[in-house]
């Protein structure tokens, strides 16, 4: 995942590939509940790892749960067979409605029959999302609410310690047509005090019913038939009873999956295949497939698949009611940016009371790409850019919002080939750690359009150290190509090939050192180098190591050799890479080069309390002699010899401290990007 403040997307040229997409965020807190709350132990498989599922585990947790963790997204869930173990606690729930919602309802009727007073709470944006028409229902119920901040919004208290009875005689109305997990609350909740039959009715229309038969579902599959009289009506059975499967799959995210769907859409010729989750998912948004070709998706797919690959072009512009699938409509917003004309998407009101007011938010970040965008109260009309010269690049701004963050990585696909900054990229943990990650998986970049900075510098000028803290910064991949040629003097030894400079004098044995140089299995992560599947970084971090280093790089065939194996480096969504002559030989198309340097004095003492600080003896003297003589081979050696690009930013460190550097460079490297 990406924890970076922004990240800047390269302008994608098609898709290709496999993607495997996580567990489901509605099923998956929907099932730890049910587990929690039913007798009998419960395997939970392919469980989502998000934020969302995280603040649901803890909150079990806190509540007597005994929650194990069995495997890789794999739980086992020991249940509470609907009786309290702890009668108070503290809850905080992020921004998860699917946590806060059904928390609320289950925690109210426990607490009020049994016995408690339970607090929860969120992030100041849960704390603008409305609960109070869930909070009316369960009041009519006779349970006890008490709000903690402004009425009808989280942080709320629930019970009061003593025991109430409850009213389960009148049917229970509650509202549909604000948020579906209203009525999710109450029908996950009811079977636990249904000693009768128990009668929910919807006031006004009920948005997102999907979601609710993905509801209706995992109750069936817990043992609860709920009886429903189209979408107005719900009946609890009396003697409901939560059982445990004993063992229960996760489908993968419809929803997460509409971006791939999108995705390959807009820029697939060959196809993306989606697995995980297919044409015949139990989750509404799986709808969303038909609204994609609609527009001229090309989908095909199986139980567990889709293939999805471009079929008009541009897409077609669409006027969809998006009441069955408001979260995957706003992937829609997005495509609409290549459709042919306007696209109109209605009944989206709830979008107003997600994560952030997503009608203003998709309107405000759509326009500053150039399309035109009408917001109404409860519907989006969006016109594209009229031609690649109108569209515009700009930093997108999340509000801590995950699906915004996704929608608008597909801008990335824009004609005029311009990068995308997205802030806070981060936000997707709430449902989707690894998207970016799994989105440049599937995706090819035209030559030249990942970002390159290359940072060369003499031995010992701090280029690693600030390459490092420069991708960190950026979210970039970093190539030590100085750790390339140290491997394949390592490699060379571990082959049995001397790297003295008398034997690579030798063409043939040069030869045979570039031969190991090409086959290399090189992996880098994070301060590991590894070798295949030897770590090798402490070896080649020894002065030896350096010297023969120093040597091979002489040596035009390895050079050669090592030319693809650095160019493969280049990586959406951008790489840093030191060296000697990543600016004038490897990289010299690079947008920003940094020629780094500093004294040899000042290099010698730093490599010298590098070594003393891991307890390797060195005399400070013979360092500034290698440093030196290392000098004098790299700048007249035949082969790209140590010198700055004709481009390139001098920058001498000498009295420079780290950050200031790395600021220096980041910020010549923001001069560098299109301008808003």
């Amino acid at each position: 995942m990406f924890k970076q403040p922004f990240l800047d997307l390269p302008p994608i040229a098609s898709a290709h590939g496999t993607v495997t997409l996580p567990g489901s965020k509605s099923i998956s807190n929907r099932v730890l509940l049910l587990a929690a709350l039913c007798d009998g132990a419960t395997e939970v498989h392919d469980l989502l790892s998000s934020d969302d599922t995280h603040v649901m585990l803890e909150a079990l947790k806190a509540l007597g749960c005994e929650v194990t963790e069995t495997g890789v997204n794999q739980v086992r869930v020991v249940g509470l067979n609907g009786q309290l173990k702890t009668k108070s606690a503290a809850l905080f729930l992020g921004n998860a409605g699917t946590a806060m919602r059904p928390l609320t309802a289950a925690l109210t009727l426990m607490a009020s029959t049994q016995g408690g007073s339970f607090a929860v709470s969120g992030v100041p944006r849960m704390h603008e999302r409305p609960i109070g028409d869930l909070v009316d229902a369960l009041r009519v119920l006779g349970g006890v609410v008490t709000d903690l901040g402004e009425p009808g919004y989280p942080p709320l208290r629930l019970g009061d310690g003593a025991t109430h009875a409850l009213n389960l005689t009148a049917p229970i109305p509650v509202r549909g047509d604000v948020s579906s997990q209203f009525l999710t609350a109450l029908l996950l909740a009811l079977p636990l005090v249904a000693e009768q039959d128990v009668v929910i009715e919807v006031v006004g229309e009920l948005i997102s019913k999907p979601y609710i038969e993905i509801t209706l579902k995992l109750l069936s599959q817990f043992g609860v038939q709920v009886q429903r009289d189209e979408w107005r009506r719900f009946t609890i059975p009396g003697g409901s009873r939560y059982r445990s499967p004993g063992k229960i799959h996760v489908e993968a995210d419809a929803s997460s999956a509409s971006y791939f769907v999108a995705l390959g859409a807009l820029g697939a010729t060959s196809g993306v295949t989606i697995q995980g989750v297919g044409l015949q998912s139990i989750q509404g948004d799986i709808r969303f497939i038909e609204a994609a070709a609609m527009m001229g998706a090309d989908i095909s797919g199986g139980d567990n698949h889709l293939h999805v690959k471009r079929g008009a072009w541009p897409l077609k512009a669409i006027d969809l009611d998006c009441n069955h699938i408001p979260d995957a409509a706003m992937t829609l917003a997005a495509m609409a940016l290549y459709a042919d004309g306007t696209t109109t998407l209605r009944n989206i009101a709830s979008w107003r009371v997600k994560e952030t007011d997503r009608l203003t938010a998709m309107a405000t970040e759509l326009r500053k790409l150039g399309a035109t965008v009408e917001e109404g109260a409860d519907y989006l009309c969006v016109t594209p850019p009229a031609d690649a010269r109108a569209w515009r690049t700009a930093p997108i701004d999340t509000y801590d919002d995950h699906r915004m963050a996704m929608c608008f990585s597909l801008a990335a696909l824009n004609p005029a080939d311009l990068p995308i900054r997205i802030n806070e990229p981060h936000c997707v943990a709430k449902t989707y750690p690894d998207y970016f990650e799994d989105l440049f998986s599937v995706t090819t970049n035209r030559p030249g359009a990942v970002p390159v900075i290359c940072i060369d510098g003499p031995t010992a000028s701090g280029k690693g150290t600030l390459s490092q803290g420069v991708a960190q910064a950026l979210g970039y991949a970093w190539l030590d190509s100085g750790a390339l040629y140290r491997l394949v003097g390592v490699a060379a030894e571990m082959a049995g090939l001397s790297t003295q400079v008398s034997d690579l004098a030798d063409p043939a044995h040069a030869e045979k050192v570039a031969a190991v140089a090409a086959n290399m299995a090189v992996r880098f992560d994070g301060d590991r180098v590894l070798l295949g599947e030897n770590d090798v970084s402490e070896r080649i971090r020894t002065e030896a190591a350096g010297m023969g280093a120093s040597r091979v790089s002489a040596v035009g065939p390895v050079r050669q050799a090592l030319l693809g194996l650095q160019h493969r480096f280049a990586k959406a969504p951008g790489l840093v890479a030191d060296g000697r002559d990543m600016g004038t030989v490897i990289f010299p198309q690079a947008p920003l080069k940094v020629f780094l340097t500093a004294s040899a004095q000042k290099r010698a003492e730093r490599r010298y309390s590098q070594l003393i600080s891991k307890g390797i003896p060195a005399k400070l003297d013979d360092l500034l002699a290698d440093l030196q003589e290392r000098d004098a081979r790299d700048t007249n050696r035949a082969h790209a010899p140590l010198k700055p690009a004709e481009d390139a930013m001098q920058l001498d460190n000498t009295d420079m401290g780290i950050d200031e550097s790395i600021q220096l460079v980041l910020n010549w490297w923001q001069g560098k990007q299109p301008k808003t």
